[in-house]
């Protein structure tokens, strides 16, 4: 029961940062966002939900691996790192669509870009599953910071 719990948890966070996110694009897709131009290669709007759900299932299988992992010496150090290029996932969505601003969003995710990689690393030094498991989310990541650069420099 208790391994049940912890898994819970694990969606709760991922999918509860994924909502708080929500919040700030919610207003911004159906006002200012469509007006913007669009980069090239940009997706239509519709992939993006499946795509996040998917991505937040993968970091809370990864979060919850290292949360029942046994006594690691880096396992705290490791979730704070989680948490923190969480937080990023979230502030990301909040200056991007809440202040509307690309150019802030950039900056966000290329900081999110860098926590990520701390994140895998540390989480690869507890559990080489868990550390893959991120890779989608980097690389999905990596794209989304393509798309925000093109969306600054083609709205200024």
């Amino acid at each position: 029961m208790k391994r049940f719990r912890k898994f819970a948890a694990s969606l709760a966070v991922c999918f509860g940062a994924g909502a708080v996110g929500g919040l700030f694009t919610g207003t911004s897709v159906n006002s200012w966002y469509p007006r913007l131009i669009r980069p090239e290669f940009a997706p239509p709007n519709w992939v993006f939900a499946p795509v996040w759900n998917s991505l937040y299932l993968l970091m809370a299988v990864s979060l919850y691996f290292i949360w029942s992992s046994d006594g690691q010496k880096t396992k705290r150090l490791a979730l704070l790192a989680f948490a923190f290029q969480l937080f990023l996932n979230m502030a990301w969505s909040a200056v991007f669509f809440g202040l509307r601003s690309p150019a802030g969003g950039f900056l966000v995710i290329l900081i999110l870009i860098a926590a990520i990689l701390w994140n895998i690393f540390l989480f690869g030094r507890i559990s080489r599953k868990s550390a893959l498991l991120l890779l989608p989310y980097l690389c999905w990541v990596g794209f989304a910071s393509y798309l925000n650069y093109g969306y600054w420099i083609l709205n200024r």
